[in-house]
């Protein structure tokens, strides 16, 4: 059975699964589904169309599931989709997405979202990424798994943001930050790989120097894009690593930082 405090507010057509708790003056919208689990603090706001999975936890004061900041908005009913077991803290505002994109912003598992982080709409974030306090992601923006933007940190939209990256504190990101790269600055720059993050979640001693390697390839041996690309490729049959990295650099619009 779900746990709703006597002030909270569930409105007609919500869907709370088993074992949900709702804090005090909590509001959840008429179109919003929680999944088993959930645990919702006091004077949280979700609206819709929202959809959240399992046993996720959301802080007080968070905004979540309104309508995106974008002019062009019209009223149309775009969603908001999260996934299981996220952490969202206090103050934090996740907006929907737009029709003029994919029309949902999509979060997916086991992510720690810190307080005053803002996440636009249409933005694509996938697993076990950390946003540290006020870190804040314009509209448009694709984060890979594993990611880390340090607080107050930032990234223009449409950017992308690589699996197992790391954005430092304060860092103005305005370009594709490639896959395993350690980015610091305003604007932010390649200062080498996330290696410690890369041995943390198990990387083999061999697996991080061919990343170190092809972060030289790309960033210290004067090639031009093109022919750094080619000569990762070169290499990747024997160091699948690397296919993460390719593919982050191949697959841009904005450029990479350089």
């Amino acid at each position: 059975m779900a746990n709703i405090h006597p002030t909270a507010i569930i409105e007609d057509g919500a869907t709370l699964g088993s074992d949900v708790k709702v804090g005090a003056f909590s509001v959840i919208g008429h179109d919003v589904t929680v999944g088993d689990g959930c645990d919702i603090g006091s004077h949280v706001v979700i609206k819709g169309p929202t959809t959240l999975g399992s046993e996720n936890r959301i802080y007080s004061f968070a905004c979540i599931g309104d309508d995106p900041q974008d002019k062009k908005y019209a009223g149309e009913p775009t969603t908001l989709t999260i996934g299981d077991r996220n952490t969202i803290r206090e103050s934090c505002t996740i907006n929907r997405g737009t029709t003029q994109d994919r029309g949902d912003t999509h979060i997916g598992n086991d992510n720690w979202i810190m307080a005053y982080v803002h996440i636009a709409h249409d933005c694509v974030l996938g697993d076990h990424i950390i946003l540290a306090n006020n870190a804040t992601l314009a509209g448009h923006v694709t984060v890979g798994d594993y990611a880390i933007f340090g607080g107050f940190s930032g990234a223009h939209q449409f950017c992308n943001i690589g699996a197992h990256s790391f954005m430092g504190m304060y860092s103005a990101i305005g370009k594709d930050v490639p896959a395993y790269i350690m980015a610091m600055g305003q604007p932010a720059a390649p200062r080498g790989i996330n290696s410690e993050g890369l041995k943390r979640r198990g990387f083999s001693r061999d697996q991080i120097r061919h990343i170190r390697d092809a972060f030289k390839v790309v960033y210290r041996s004067n090639l031009l894009l093109a022919d750094a690309i080619e000569e990762l490729k070169s290499r990747v049959a024997d160091q699948p690593e690397l296919g993460v990295l390719i593919d982050s650099i191949t697959n841009t619009e904005r450029s990479i930082i350089r």
